[in-house]
This record gives C-alpha cells, sequence and structure tokens, in this order.
C-alpha cells in the first residue's frame, strides 16, 4: 500500500509488524513492533471522519477519536497524543490491550466493507512517540481547592480517578497492597504483552502532577474506610477483583495446581522468571494445562512457555468461537507452539504417592441451547473421557472480588457475588462519602472500562466537593437493587 488516500486502499488496515515466533517464544520481549511514522499516517487517512462518528460512542472514556486520528495524518503526533490524554490517563496501555475490535472499532463505518480503522494500533503510536521523543510537557493545574480524596487501589479504575481529580485541582493519595503501583497492569498482564516500563512511566507522570501513592497499605487492615473517611473528604474504591475462582473438583489442593492470579503474581511482579535472583520462584515445569479460555488463559499459558515448559496446553470447555479471550492473543498463542483442546471440561486432577500433579482427567463436551452469557451451553458426551499426563494445572476460569475491603464497611451494601453496589453512571455506593468503580462493582471486565468508571466517579466526586459545606453535606447514595442480590 502506498497511500491511504485512495479509496481502493481503505478496505484494508495497515498491519503491524510483529516479532516471528520462533525468536520470541524464549524470551519476555513485546510481540508487536509498533507503527512507524509513516505506517501510522498511512493508517490514519483510510479515516472517513464521520460528521457522526460512533467510534466515540464505542469509546467508554470518550477519546476524540476521530480528532486525534485525522492529527496523525496531519503529521501532527505530538498533538494526537494530546488530544487522547485529554480523555485518557493512560493512553499507551490503552493502546496495548484494550479489546478494541469489541468497543470503538466495532463501530467504525469502515467495518462493513473492509477492515475498521486500527484505533488501537494508532493510540499505541501517538503515545509511545510522545515518550520517545521526550516531549513530555505537563499542562497546567488549576489551583488547589483544598479537598483530599483517598483512593484504594492503584490499578486502571484508581489511577484514572487520581489523574482526574489531581486535574481538577483536588490533591488524590492512592492507597495500593503491594510494593509497586499497576494493579492488575502490573501483576496481571506479562511483559511480552505489556512492559513494566511504560506503566512505571505513566504512574510517574501522574505523580509529577500531584498524584500521591502509599505502597504496602492494605485498607481494610492498615486503615478502614471509616478511618480515611475521618482524614479525607471522600473515598473512591477500586480495588478490583483479584480473587481467584476454583473449579471444584477433586485434586485442585495437589501441589502443582496455581490459581492463574498466582502465577502469573508471581511471574510477573515477583519476577519469578529470574530463578536466580527471585523471592519468590515458581515451579519449574515441563507439561503444563491451563484451564479456561479467556486473556488470563492466554497470558497463563505463554508465560509458562516461556518458563520452560515443554508442552502447553489450554483446556476449554466451549469451541473457539465462544472463547472470550482476543482474537490477536488466540492468534499469538497458537503460533508460538500452544495447544488447544476444545469442547473439553477438566473433571479430575491426579496426583502421585507424594502429593504432586500427575495428570488431568477430562470430559469431551458438545454445544446446546445458549445460556445466561449468551453462549452456547456446554454439555457432556457420556463415555468421553481421557486423561492428559501434565505435571503443572492453572486454573484460570475468572475472579471474583476480594473481601477485605467491603468486610471492613458493615454499612456499605455488596452483591451476592461479592461486588460492590455502585450506580453505574456515578459509581456512588450505599455509604456516604464512598464511591467505587472497575471490577470491585462489575466483575472481571476490560482496563478501558474500569477507566470509565474512575473517570466518571472522579467528576461526580468532584461535583460534590464543590456543593456547600462539602464535610457536611449527605451524598445522595445508589439506591439498592431491588433484584434479591444485595447481601
Amino acid at each position: 500500500m502506498t497511500s491511504g488516500d485512495k479509496t481502493g486502499d481503505r478496505k484494508k488496515r495497515v498491519p503491524m509488524a510483529e516479532r516471528r515466533p520462533e525468536d520470541r517464544r524464549d524470551d519476555w520481549n513485546e510481540v508487536p513492533y509498533g507503527y512507524t511514522a509513516d505506517e501510522a499516517r498511512r493508517e490514519a487517512r483510510r479515516c472517513l471522519f464521520c460528521k457522526t462518528p460512533e467510534c466515540i460512542k464505542g469509546c467508554p472514556v470518550g477519546i476524540d477519536i476521530p480528532g486525534f486520528v485525522r492529527l496523525i495524518a496531519e503529521g501532527k503526533f505530538e498533538e494526537a497524543a494530546d488530544r487522547i490524554l485529554l480523555m485518557n490517563a493512560l493512553p499507551a496501555i490503552c493502546g496495548r490491550v484494550c479489546p478494541q475490535e469489541t468497543q470503538c472499532e466495532l463501530t467504525c463505518v469502515l467495518g462493513k466493507k473492509g477492515d475498521p480503522i486500527a484505533i488501537g494500533n494508532l493510540e499505541r503510536f501517538a503515545a509511545d512517540w510522545k515518550r520517545e521523543q521526550g516531549v513530555n510537557p505537563l499542562p497546567p493545574l488549576p489551583r488547589p481547592s483544598g479537598f483530599k480524596v483517598a483512593i484504594v487501589g492503584s490499578g486502571p479504575a484508581g489511577l484514572t480517578c487520581a489523574g482526574e481529580l489531581v486535574g481538577r485541582g483536588h490533591e488524590a493519595t492512592v492507597f495500593e497492597a503491594f510494593h509497586k503501583p499497576g494493579g492488575v497492569l502490573v501483576y496481571g498482564i506479562p511483559e511480552f504483552r505489556l512492559p513494566k516500563s511504560i506503566v512505571q512511566e505513566e504512574v510517574e507522570r501522574l505523580g509529577a502532577r500531584g498524584m500521591k501513592l502509599v505502597t504496602n497499605a492494605v485498607i481494610g487492615k492498615l486503615d478502614t474506610v471509616e478511618e480515611l473517611l475521618e482524614e479525607y473528604d471522600a473515598v473512591f474504591i477500586g480495588v478490583g477483583a483479584g480473587a481467584p475462582m476454583f473449579l471444584g473438583v477433586p485434586g485442585e489442593e495437589l501441589l502443582g495446581v496455581y490459581s492463574a492470579n498466582e502465577y502469573l503474581t508471581r511471574t510477573n511482579l515477583m519476577r519469578a522468571y529470574d530463578r536466580e535472583h527471585a523471592d519468590t520462584p515458581i515451579l519449574e515445569s515441563r507439561r503444563v494445562a491451563v484451564i479456561g479460555g479467556g486473556n488470563v488463559a492466554m497470558d497463563s499459558a505463554r508465560s509458562a512457555l516461556r518458563l520452560g515448559a515443554d508442552e502447553v496446553t489450554v483446556l476449554y470447555r466451549r469451541s473457539r468461537q465462544e472463547m472470550p479471550a482476543r482474537a490477536a492473543e488466540i492468534h499469538h498463542a497458537e503460533e508460538e507452539g500452544i495447544q488447544f483442546h476444545l469442547l473439553t471440561n477438566p473433571t479430575r486432577i491426579l496426583g502421585d504417592e507424594r502429593g504432586w500433579v500427575r495428570a488431568i482427567e477430562c470430559l469431551r463436551m458438545t454445544l446446546g441451547e445458549p445460556d445466561s452469557s449468551g453462549r452456547r451451553r456446554p454439555i457432556p458426551v457420556p463415555g468421553s473421557e481421557f486423561t492428559l499426563d501434565v505435571d503443572t494445572v492453572i486454573v484460570a476460569i475468572g475472579n471474583r472480588p476480594n473481601p477485605i475491603v467491603p468486610s471492613t464497611t458493615p454499612d456499605m451494601k455488596t452483591s451476592r457475588g461479592g461486588t460492590i453496589v455502585a450506580d453505574e453512571k456515578t459509581g456512588r455506593t450505599t455509604k456516604n462519602r464512598v464511591w467505587a468503580g472497575g471490577d470491585i462493582v462489575t466483575g472481571t471486565a476490560t482496563v478501558i472500562s474500569a477507566m470509565g468508571a474512575g473517570q466518571a466517579a472522579a467528576r461526580d466526586i468532584d461535583a460534590h466537593l464543590r456543593s456547600p459545606e462539602p464535610r457536611k453535606w449527605k451524598v445522595e447514595t445508589c439506591a439498592v437493587p431491588a433484584d434479591g442480590e444485595k447481601a
């Protein structure tokens, strides 16, 4: 392709170059190279710049997508990055890990007859260009308001909320339970998909604007939400959903069975791949089974391969079409040699006399009618049992909220599933002066949706802080659902 200006060139997007599978499967370096300046301009020129851009409606944080794409097409890369930063505090991160194909790109007009604009690739390009050029002047801040907000959790919801509040003149202090900020961006997503240096730089930029950070601070143990409210004018809870879920099958107590949370946290946050220096090493595996079909399962499988496993197999009870993982992540896993056993449901994990995993027993499945998730329900095939020899099992079937904060805040309502009950538009909880957003409210979702929740809550917090006598006001808290889901 020589130019994106011609109508005939608009049907196919400019591909992003990637490292070869045989070169990358043994290291932790990032897989895609990113666009060059020429590639970015060619891709941006495909845009129709619609008068009523549907792509903006598909973005949870409302980025001016046609605006920044047009600036890239014109070669104004710094201006494009600044345009994104108006609505998105973490553009280099979102450009890498957000599922644009099911959000902003899904509504792109070009997608009706060809490939939609590569919005994620262009967002990544603009953010990376600004960082690599060292062009990072901080926008001016308003006069300090004198109000203080405590933010519990330094994941995408918390960081976005903090950035928005600082930009509105408030003091924002983020409390993080781990020793490093970033939440799931650091402990959950591997280096080959999201380099940790990028997360660190984004956090440092927010810190340079005035965000305060307290690490190794487990709220609910160190201080309760009630105690924070004695010092702060408002509290935002964005602790995510980091507690693991298990299958409930025999053998899950055996040595060599990990939750994906533990496996990825040991690998990413504790640097278990550096076996000689890691404080929390990880099991050296030869044959690994990963249970699940989402992005976390793909991350676990690809990490196991890089940690030295000879064979890694993903077990998923539905078909490829129903897998919730991004198509690109499945593709990369297949390229790297990950094996897939689809329509397969584990029923038992088998061990040896010392209590170590030695095999996993499975059952073949077929698909029936759609269930509540909209996907076809898996149905067991009688007599189809088979066994795979494995020495490690990683369970990646989803997460649930950690109960520490809700359990120490008794007058804040939660659902039966442990999520905090909060208004979806404002983030208000049932407790006065407390907001919440992200996975702790919705259950496991996307980085960008958590950011959208943090952004919305910050704006509502700001509105209440600017009301008369804010320390005396009583926020109109959210209504408890009448569907019997309240705790």
